[in-house]
């Protein structure tokens, strides 16, 4: 049962977080490359706002959407 657990510690810290220790050790000489991931996430969140909010207009533009308080039976 211990090598079962030791297997799991070697496949997370030995192959899944090498990623991870490469940007924890160039934090100190480079920060926006140590938080990469996070401008990528910012980039990719912004993105589909602008995407969402341009879609919202597009429906309010053609009037399809309905915005009648009673469009659900529980509001009624």
């Amino acid at each position: 049962m211990k090598s079962f657990f030791e297997g799991i510690q070697f496949l997370f810290v030995d192959v899944l977080f090498v990623p991870l220790d490469f940007l924890r050790a160039i934090e100190l000489s480079s920060w926006f490359g140590a938080n990469a991931i996070n401008w990528i996430f910012v980039i990719v969140c912004a993105s589909a706002m602008v995407y969402w909010i341009k879609q919202l207009q597009i429906f309010d533009q053609a009037g399809t959407e309905d915005q009648d308080t009673t469009a659900h039976s529980f509001l009624k």
